[in-house]
């Protein structure tokens, strides 16, 4: 009898799992709040700063978590189904999610990126346009500035009722990230030089392109080579020698390799550069944020422009 009644608890329980994975739950049954699902670390970060405390706001990419292999789980899913607004780029990395976004309701409001910015195409080690959209639009102040604007806009068309205080917050953000802004181009402005050199890949076209800047780097984009050629280890090797490059980068996430050994060939500095992308578990549980990682980005640029 005792077996039996294992038996049947055991088969009440997953059939309770499998009703409620097919089930479309009430969107705000947990707390009255908007629910807003987003993809990646900015998107998320800019939506909490326009948001605060009255949307619920779920990141899908774990803290720590590379991001350029991520596949959602099926809970994940079943958030975005149920969900007030999703928020992704678009483009090549995000076909998992457009393809989710073909199958939603049509009462879910989504917010595709790659639409409020002009973009840019990808670029090869020799400056050659590739057909294919570069994502990293967040990498820019100037493009968080327009997302920004764009979420905040879109939250408010769902939440009428506290629209004076996204407009508030929204006014205070953008305050911020125009200083951040205003940060950089003085920064350029006042550099002895007008070129830097990623001894890593190279997911900051919109940065570069958007404050004037030349750039070299070991690997287009965000290219899944692990290892540059020996010509391009020559070039750069070159680049920095003659042209007195004082500073090297390399990603946050990165192993360093490459730029470790281009400043032991010509003795420039090494420094971080944080693409945005993700934080670390740690660094996201201290309330590391967008603004906080480009103001040090910003700092090293400083360094590096000299």
């Amino acid at each position: 009898m005792k077996r039996i009644f294992v038996l049947v608890l055991t088969t009440f329980i997953l059939l309770g799992i499998l009703c409620s994975c097919n089930v479309k739950t009430d969107k705000n049954a947990d707390n009255g709040k908007l629910n807003v699902v987003t993809t990646i670390f900015p998107y998320y970060d800019f939506a909490k700063n326009i948001a605060g405390d009255k949307v619920n706001i779920e990141l899908l990419l774990s803290p720590g978590s590379e991001p350029h292999h991520f596949e959602p789980t099926p809970s994940q899913i079943v958030s975005i189904e149920n969900c007030d607004l999703f928020i992704y780029t678009g483009g090549e990395n995000d076909k998992w999610a457009q393809s989710i976004v073909d199958s939603l309701d049509s009462d879910i409001k989504v917010l595709k990126l790659i639409d409020c910015v002009e973009t840019y195409k990808e670029e090869e080690i020799d400056k050659t346009q590739k057909d294919t959209i570069d994502e990293h639009i967040w990498t820019s102040p100037k493009n968080a500035i327009d997302i920004s604007k764009a979420i905040s806009k879109e939250i408010q068309t769902i939440d009428k009722e506290n629209i004076d205080y996204y407009k508030s917050n929204e006014e205070s953000y953008i305050e911020k990230l125009s200083s951040l802004d205003n940060k950089f181009n003085e920064i350029v402005s006042n550099g002895n030089r007008d070129k830097v050199v990623f001894g890593d890949r190279f997911p900051v076209l919109y940065f570069t392109k958007q404050y004037n800047l030349d750039y070299e780097c070991a690997f287009p984009g965000c290219s899944h080579e692990t290892e540059p050629s020996i010509s391009t280890v020559n070039r750069l090797i070159d680049i920095v020698k003659d042209e007195k490059i004082p500073v090297v980068f390399y990603l946050d996430f990165s192993n360093q390799s490459v730029a470790n050994l281009l400043c032991e060939d010509t003795g420039a500095k090494s420094m971080v550069y944080h693409s945005c992308h993700n934080v670390s578990a740690d660094d996201f549980e201290k309330g590391v944020s967008y603004i906080s990682l480009m103001e040090e980005n910003a700092e090293a640029l400083k360094e590096a422009l000299k």
